[in-house]
C-alpha cells in the first residue's frame, strides 16, 4: 500500500474507473450477445416482428457501445471493431431473407 497522499488518492481513483469501466464493457458486450440471440430467434422464425426485435437490439447495443467509446472504456477501434461485427450478422440475415423472397 502506498504511503503517499497523492498516489493513495491515485489508486482509489484508478479503482473507481476500473469497476466504472468494466461495468459499460459488461454491459456493452451483454447487449452484443443478446443481438447475436435475437438474430438466431430470427433466423429458426423470420417474422416482421423478430426483425424488428434485431433491429431494436442493434440500436441499444451500438448506443451502449458508442457510449463506452465516448467514456474511454473502450478503445475506439474496438468499438468499431464490433460494431461491424453486428453489421455483418445483420447484413446476412437479410440478405438471406431476400434471397428467400
Amino acid at each position: 500500500m502506498a504511503n503517499i497522499k497523492s498516489s493513495i488518492k491515485r489508486i482509489e481513483i484508478a479503482e473507481r474507473n476500473r469497476l466504472r469501466n468494466r461495468s459499460y464493457k459488461s454491459a456493452s458486450r451483454t447487449l452484443m450477445k443478446r443481438f447475436f440471440a435475437a438474430v438466431d430467434a430470427y433466423n429458426a422464425n423470420p417474422t416482421p416482428e423478430a426483425m424488428q426485435d434485431v433491429h431494436q437490439r442493434l440500436s441499444l447495443a451500438f448506443a451502449k457501445i458508442d457510449k463506452a467509446v465516448k467514456r474511454g472504456a473502450l478503445h475506439a477501434n474496438t468499438g468499431a471493431r464490433n460494431k461491424s461485427r453486428l453489421s455483418r450478422a445483420l447484413k446476412a440475415i437479410e440478405s438471406s431473407s431476400q434471397a428467400a423472397s
